[in-house]
Parts: C-alpha cells; structure tokens; sequence
C-alpha cells in the first residue's frame, strides 16, 4: 500500500499536474493541502474520473484538505481537529481508507513570530497532540499525513541563516514536533532515510529550486500499530520541477500487507 502527502497549492490551478502524477504514481491513498477552493469548487468529477473517491473539506482562498483512495471511497470520521469549536479554519480532515485511518493536516504557518499566528501554531500543534494520543491508547492502525509546517532539525533545511527568524524552524516549533513524535509516532521519511535532508518543500523566490535550496515540511508520521509495516518511503522531487508545479513534492511511504496471525503462532 502506497500512502503520500502533497500540498498541492491550489488543487484547481495544479489539477493538470496532480492528474498526471496520479497516474504515473499511483498512490492508493493521498492528503492533499492548501486546496484553495471551497467545498463545491473541488474538482470531484475528474478526481473520480482518475480512478479516486474523495473525501475533503474546502475553503475560499486559503487552507483546505482533502484524502483520496484509489478505487475506494474513503470514510469520513472528522472534518476539524478537536479542541476549539471556534477555529473556522481548514486545516483537518481524517478517514477511514482500506484498514487504516489516514489525516490530512495543514498546520498553521505561524508568522510573523512572535505574535497571535504563532500562538495559534503552537496551540494547534498542542490540540493535534492530545488528539493524537488517543490514537496511541487505543492502539490502532493511524497515519499522520500532512503539512506540518516545521523543518523538525537542521538537517531539514539547506544551509542558510535566511530563516533564522522564521516560525517554520524555531526551537518552539521543533520541540512542539518533538513532543509528538514521543508519544510512539515514526517519522517514516527520517526513519528509513536518517542521513539525507529529503526535501519536500522549494520556494519560488531567489532561485531555491534550481539551487536545492529546500525544507522538509512535509511527514507521514505512522502509530506502532502500523510502523512495523513501514517498508520504503521518498519524495518525488522531479514533481516540484514541472511546469505550472506546486511548491511542495509529494512525500511517500508503502507499506508491506498486513499479516494476521492465527492463535498459537
């Protein structure tokens, strides 16, 4: 089973770009970020058309997520991350998919820092936490796909001290990762690649991409329950280089099958 992320940055504008990656990938399950549409404007009828049902919840200019399965429809469990019943914003979306439960998460960016965006970041981060947890005590299949908006070390960013200030790798934005990642959850990527910087993430100004100069922003974070099953995982840079491309690169992980052991075994 393949699992991906992708921040797709405007699902209408990139449709081209994700259609053709769809099929040269294949991916049996994707999170999707920063749709930039609301719910009607999502593109559903050329989704299905590429071999995928949808879940998603959208909204107008900013934010929105979504996950797709091949040849399955995936089964909404939340449309928000709990925790404050006043956050309007979307940002979390989580299903059901072929045996396991799958997010779609877009955390807040969190600049300019400090200020009240990285206070709501880090509240996030703090409500994505304790929702986490449950999925650790209940000891289920679960994985955390999404935009995380944090390079977790230095070796998730290109040598630079441009970003210093920025709330995408500050101690506070990287001890918030931490703190989740302790509760059990493999970071996929890191595990299977811990030397390599596997960037997901290349901005459009000053020449980054031609450069590498990127960030890894983007995990696929699995519960014990499912990590034993990790088998490979990667980014499919080359995405990034393509016209009319996003600015992320979808990041990827597959998983060996499941294997149910018989009493005695």
């Amino acid at each position: 089973m393949k699992i991906a992320t992708f921040n797709i940055n405007n699902i209408n504008r990139r449709l081209p770009n994700l259609l053709m990656w769809l099929r040269r990938a294949k991916p049996d399950i994707v999170a999707l970020q920063e749709l930039k549409t609301t719910d009607d404007g999502f593109p559903h009828a050329a989704i299905e058309k590429a071999g995928y049902g949808a879940v998603w919840r959208g909204q107008k200019t900013w934010n929105g997520v979504a996950i797709l399965a091949r040849n399955a429809d995936p089964v909404l469990i939340r449309s928000a991350l709990p925790g404050d019943a006043s956050d309007a914003e979307a940002r979390y979306i989580e299903a059901a998919v072929k045996g396991i439960i799958v997010t779609s998460l877009y955390l807040p960016n969190g600049n300019p820092q400090p200020g009240p965006k990285f206070d709501y970041k880090l509240d996030w981060f703090k409500r994505l936490r304790t929702h986490a947890a449950k999925f650790i005590k209940q000891d289920v299949p679960v994985v955390l796909a999404g935009d995380y908006n944090v390079a977790p070390t230095a070796l998730d960013i290109y040598p630079t001290k441009s970003w210093d200030k920025d709330a995408l790798i500050q101690p506070k934005s990287r001890a918030a990762f931490q703190a989740l990642t302790r509760q059990g959850w493999t970071d996929a990527i890191r595990t299977l690649h811990p030397s390599k910087p596997m960037f997901t993430f290349w901005d459009y100004k000053r020449n980054r991409w031609p450069r590498d100069a990127g960030l890894r922003l983007d995990h696929l974070l699995l519960s014990p329950a499912l990590a034993p099953r990790l088998k490979k995982a990667g980014v499919d840079r080359l995405v990034r280089g393509e016209a009319s491309a996003s600015d992320h690169a979808p990041a990827w992980l597959t998983l060996n099958q499941a294997r149910f052991l018989t009493k005695g075994q």
